[in-house]
């Protein structure tokens, strides 16, 4: 078990890094504008989303294998596991409005500033914050 939660955090934190760094590049491509860099990190977005959704599915996968094969976070008194659960929902929603926004990106659709993009980029650090001390802390 102490094998797959090694697996599960490695990926969960993978796939942050990933969310952390893909509204990053939006801010920049926000503030180039049609500029010759747009390109360039229209490619690195694609190529890093493609590799969150990838390390979500990884992260989930053991997510479920202790979930439901150890039993960890069932029964009584593991009500916090279902406002993790609720966070994983919440952090899926986030990953996919990235790949909406990306997608406005190569349509050149873009509506938005690149201060929009830094207020963005916080959400996941947010999520994250309250993910890990729902997991440390189990407050309910």
């Amino acid at each position: 078990m102490l094998w797959i939660k090694a697996l599960h955090i490695v990926f969960v934190v993978s796939w942050f890094a990933g969310l952390f760094y893909l509204p990053r590049i939006f801010v920049n491509m926000a503030e180039e504008g049609l500029g010759p860099a747009t390109e360039r990190l229209l490619k690195m977005a694609r190529r890093l989303y493609r590799f969150t959704l990838l390390l979500s599915a990884v992260a989930i996968f053991f997510g479920l294998i202790l979930y439901i094969g150890y039993g960890i976070g069932l029964g009584k008194g593991n009500a916090w596991m279902h406002a993790k659960l609720g966070m994983v929902v919440l952090v899926l929603g986030y990953q996919h409005a990235c790949g909406r926004l990306l997608k406005k990106f190569e349509q050149g659709k873009n509506q938005r500033s690149h201060i929009w993009y830094r207020y963005f980029n916080e959400i996941p650090v947010i999520m994250l914050l309250i993910v890990v001390c729902l997991v440390v802390v189990k407050p309910f």
